[in-house]
């Protein structure tokens, strides 16, 4: 079976077929780089995160582009309050995304562009738009895309120019031709400081937030390439507009392929900052271990609304225990984790569930298929596939006894516990069973449980 992904400019499940067909290019729409990132940042780069690995896993050479936006309203805003540059303002963000996301094995892609690298390309794309009669400079000095002179405007989010409304970050001047319009250069004002100015033949200004990504995807993949992606609520008006400025100023598609990754929702309501109900990742990461929140995003599918609650979070790191007690058990078979058989039953449902749109809670299911199994069998070779087929996905590669031992809230040492297994171990020995019930029962009060096997009794956090 081949890959099959959902094409939201089509509406439809669609059979991949990359432009070359021994290599993908694909541009991701990154943060806009001003705080923290929070949970829903994390499930759009997690879901992008799964797509590239997989596509590499189905033997594709992957050019992975995920751009940030390094000057916007909102990141000049806070620099100001903040009293320091802009430069340092995005620096020390992006270095704590990169510590955020590292933590979540999230890997770097080939190419993460800071959108101030690159307005001269972004000029050059402003000016093609304006000589085909696609912008015009207003009196205020700030440059529009015309978006009535491009025919195909609104084939994304599937609805008319008359159905259309001007969009987020989309501010409607009094001297636009039409509210639709989109700021493509915004000129300067007297209260924004030098550091948010560039010069320019439309004079001193900088770039609109969606010609960035029109201009950044050109320079490092091409002017068509093969898949566009991003969070759901980029598909209007950012991601229609990146549609109209690149074909509008090239004539060719930008993407053959567009992805966009659902929200995520508490109490019902996307999870944003404008909501104010938002988790940043170090929050999270501070009650839970890297391993089973980046488990609780993949198990759903990245086109569902994720739900945020510690509930799910609990279960998460309760089914993912579930498997790393089976790598527990079983010491995995080395072959089997270097090279996956894909004729194997279990690996063979894996694939295709992954290659329907990559199917992940499919995908995972059968893993638990595949942990029982390892529990029933001790086949060393199933819990080689089982680390194999969980490392597709960026699980299960950790060493089952440290997972497994992790976040026990105790103030216990190792030394300790051992000591006390050993106790209870003469205890069971003498006859003594009261006694042994009993240091069972004061580390469980710890967070210690103890589990017996015919090898000897460990130990995992509750």
């Amino acid at each position: 079976m081949s890959l099959r992904i959902y094409n939201t400019l089509s509406r439809d499940i669609e059979t991949f077929k990359p432009i070359d067909p021994n290599h993908v290019r694909m541009y991701v729409c990154g943060m806009t780089i001003y705080d923290l990132c929070h949970i829903g940042h994390a499930r759009m780069m997690m879901a992008f995160d799964v797509i590239q690995r997989w596509l590499k896993v189905s033997g594709y050479n992957v050019a992975y582009v995920r751009n940030i936006t390094d000057i916007d309203d909102k990141i000049i805003k806070r620099a100001l309050e903040r009293g320091i540059t802009i430069r340092a303002l995005t620096d020390e963000m992006i270095a704590a995304m990169h510590q955020d996301i590292g933590a979540l094995h999230i890997e770097t892609p080939t190419h993460e562009p800071r959108a101030t690298e690159y307005v001269p390309q972004m000029l050059d794309l402003i000016s093609k738009l304006e000589h085909k009669g696609l912008a015009y400079q207003a009196p205020s000095g700030d440059v529009n895309f015309s978006v009535r002179q491009f025919p195909g405007y609104g084939k994304l989010s599937g609805k008319s120019v008359d159905e259309l409304r001007a969009g987020e970050r989309v501010t409607v001047q009094d001297d636009k031709a039409d509210p639709l319009d989109f700021v493509l250069w915004k000129a300067a004002k007297l209260t924004e400081p030098d550091d948010a100015k560039w010069a320019s033949t439309y004079g001193a200004g900088r770039p609109g937030w969606h010609i960035e990504c029109s201009a950044m995807s050109c320079a490092l993949l091409g002017e068509t390439f093969d898949i566009h992606g991003g969070g759901a609520d980029l598909q209007f008006p950012h991601h229609e507009n990146e549609i109209a400025q690149s074909e509008g100023a090239t004539g060719k598609p930008l993407a053959n392929y567009w992805i966009h990754n659902g929200f995520v929702r508490v109490d019902n309501e996307k999870m944003s900052k404008s909501l104010g109900n938002f988790f940043t990742i170090r929050e999270v990461l501070a009650k839970y271990d890297p391993e089973t929140v980046r488990f609780f995003i993949v198990r759903v599918h990245y086109r569902t609304a994720l739900n945020y609650s510690d509930a799910h979070l609990n279960d998460a790191r309760a089914a993912l225990k579930r498997l790393y007690t089976a790598l527990d058990l079983v010491k995995p078979d080395a072959l089997g984790i270097e090279a996956i058989d894909w004729t194997n039953p279990f690996a063979a449902r894996f694939k295709a569930a992954m290659d329907e749109d990559f199917g992940t809670p499919e995908a995972i299911a059968v893993l638990f298929d595949l942990a029982a199994q390892v529990n029933v069998s001790k086949s060393t070779q199933l819990a080689g596939l089982l680390k194999a087929l969980g490392g597709c996905l960026g699980l299960l590669q950790n060493v089952p006894s440290v997972f497994l031992q992790a976040g026990a809230k105790t103030g216990l040492d190792e030394a300790t516990i051992q000591a006390n297994i050993q106790a209870r171990t003469d205890a069971k020995h003498a006859k003594n069973f009261a006694l042994a019930d009993e240091i069972r029962k004061t580390l469980l009060a710890q967070g210690i449980v103890l589990k017996d096997s015919p090898t000897g009794t460990t130990w995992e956090s509750v």
